[in-house]
C-alpha cells in the first residue's frame, strides 16, 4: 500500500472531523443559544461537511480495501465521520496500525 493512500485518508479525516465539530457548535448556537448569525453559518458548514464527507467515504473505503479490513472495521471507519470527534480517534488508531504496513511495503519495493 502506498503512503499517499494513508495520507489522503488522514487529511480527509481531519477535515471531516473539524467541520463536524463546527457544525455541532453551529447547531447548538442556532437552537440552544438562538444566536442571529448561526443559521447561515450552520447552512454553509453543513453543506461543506456533506460534500466533503462523501469524499472522506471514498478515501476511507479505498484505504480499507487496500488494507484488507473486515467489513465491521470498514463500517466503523466510515461512520466515524458522522460522530463528532470520533474521526480524530479513529484516524489516530488507523494511522498507528497502517504506518508499519506502509513501511514494510516501502522496504520491500526498495529491495526489489
Amino acid at each position: 500500500m502506498k503512503k499517499s493512500v494513508l495520507t489522503r485518508y488522514r487529511v480527509m479525516a481531519y477535515v471531516t472531523g473539524v467541520l463536524l465539530v463546527l457544525l455541532t457548535l453551529g447547531v447548538i448556537a442556532k437552537y440552544v443559544l438562538e444566536l442571529d448569525g448561526a443559521d447561515g453559518f450552520t447552512r454553509v458548514v453543513g453543506i461543506a461537511h456533506g460534500w466533503l464527507y462523501v469524499l472522506y467515504l471514498v478515501f476511507a473505503f479505498d484505504l480499507g480495501s487496500k488494507a484488507k479490513w473486515p467489513v465491521s472495521k470498514q463500517l466503523w471507519v466510515l461512520l466515524a465521520g458522522t460522530i463528532p470527534t470520533a474521526a480524530f480517534f479513529v484516524e489516530r488508531n488507523v494511522s498507528r496500525e497502517l504506518e508499519a504496513k506502509v513501511s514494510e511495503d516501502a522496504a520491500a519495493v526498495a529491495k526489489a
